[in-house]
């Protein structure tokens, strides 16, 4: 199998490190050499967070190269802009459609920017969802992050079971039922 290069990117504390150990522990069970990357900004502060997922017959390195994300999961808009051009030519974005403001928004020095959904979509093809929304559905919104990837589930080769099985592994066994139920509400939508 030819090396498919995944990204998570988000904030601090928004999952994307438990995301990646999932997508990495899908490929481990699917029998793939896995390289898993993490990059870590002020994650504690509210920074950027990347990960990176490589998973193939044989992967030399851990890093994605800009213009080579078969598929690149944004928990936040900004994150999504900011790590678009990651993306191949044929590539996928899936992204939480939630607005986090960065420090220099916060503090006056910059704007937010507009649109930021629309622009990427000129150029990508982008799937969006509100898992917040959904989350908070389900009584926890912490498990935003597992409706993401339910939702870029669908531009994968594992099945649901696997996924299922995966997020058993990963999660605490306390929210594994939880995080189930967060899966197939990004799955199905």
């Amino acid at each position: 199998m030819k090396t498919k290069n995944i990204m998570i990117v988000g904030v601090g504390g928004q999952g994307t490190l438990i995301a990646s150990r999932i997508l990495g522990g899908l490929a481990i069970h699917a029998g793939y050499d896995v390289k898993l990357s993490e990059v870590h900004g002020m994650a504690q502060r509210g920074g950027s967070v990347v990960t990176f997922v490589r998973y193939g017959d044989k992967v030399e390195e851990p890093i994605v190269e800009p213009g080579c994300a078969d598929v690149l999961i944004a928990f936040e808009r900004l994150e999504a802009k900011r790590y678009a051009h990651y993306l191949k030519e044929d590539g996928v974005l899936i992204v939480n459609d939630q607005r986090i403001d960065p420090m220099p928004v916060v503090i006056g020095a910059a704007e937010y920017p507009e649109n930021i959904i629309e622009e990427i979509a000129k150029n990508h093809t982008v799937y969006k969802i509100d898992a917040m929304t959904e989350a908070k559905k389900l009584g926890n919104s912490r498990c935003f992050n597992v409706v993401v990837l339910g939702m870029a589930a669908k531009h994968m080769d594992y099945t649901v079971e696997q996924w299922y099985e995966v997020i058993g592994q990963v999660v605490k066994p306390k929210l594994v039922e939880l995080n189930k139920k967060a899966f197939d509400l990004g799955y199905n939508s």
